[in-house]
């Protein structure tokens, strides 16, 4: 047996995890397991505010692909009959890395550098678990939700991007404290 390498598959963009799990069946009912070693569709999850049906906002944690429309996948596709049974699964449009005009053509595998990276970002998602997806400015007014602040009204005084953190001010006793928050445990106040 050769060896493996990784390639893009391009997918009909909302259908990377139906196109990923048609392969999985694939390669169990076919014993593929030796030439196609890993299907993933990196993604990352995201919180986002959302009102539910009794007017509160809820903080929920939502999906998100890094590359849509995009599975990567490691095998060993020297093998014609491989080739042939990952270009026929449903919802995959084809190898992304073809040379010329030909479909039929051998795709090329990714760089080495690339994948590194790519598998980089997958892990420090894992690391850091959820990212969020808001973004706040100084002089906002935000509801603390978490924390032993919840329930108290604040004032952004800084807002630190990178590190998803704020400084606000919370008035308590009648006197204002500085409080250094995550995004999470706010939410901005209508």
């Amino acid at each position: 047996m050769s060896e493996t390498h990784w390639y893009i598959l391009r997918a009909v963009s909302g259908q990377e995890k139906k196109v990923k799990a048609y392969l999985e069946k694939e390669i169990s009912i076919q014993h593929l397991q030796e030439y196609i070693l890993q299907v993933l569709t990196p993604s990352e999850k995201v919180y986002q505010m959302r009102k539910s049906k009794d007017g509160k906002t809820k903080k929920i944690a939502v999906e998100r692909n890094f590359f849509p429309g995009y599975v990567l996948l490691q095998a060993n596709i020297a093998n014609g009959e491989i080739l042939h049974t990952i270009r026929h699964v449903p919802g995959v449009l084809g190898f992304l890395a073809v040379d010329g005009e030909n479909p039929n053509e051998m795709p090329r595998p990714m760089r080495e550098s690339e994948v590194t990276r790519i598998l980089g970002k997958v892990a420090d998602t894992d690391e850091y678990e959820v990212k969020h997806e808001l973004s706040f400015s100084e002089g906002e007014k935000v509801k603390v939700i978490d924390g032993p602040f919840s329930g108290f009204s604040a004032v952004v005084e800084e807002v630190f991007d990178d590190k998803k953190k704020m400084r606000v001010i919370v008035t308590i006793f009648g006197r204002n404290t500085p409080v250094e928050l995550n995004y999470g445990q706010v939410e901005k106040e209508e």
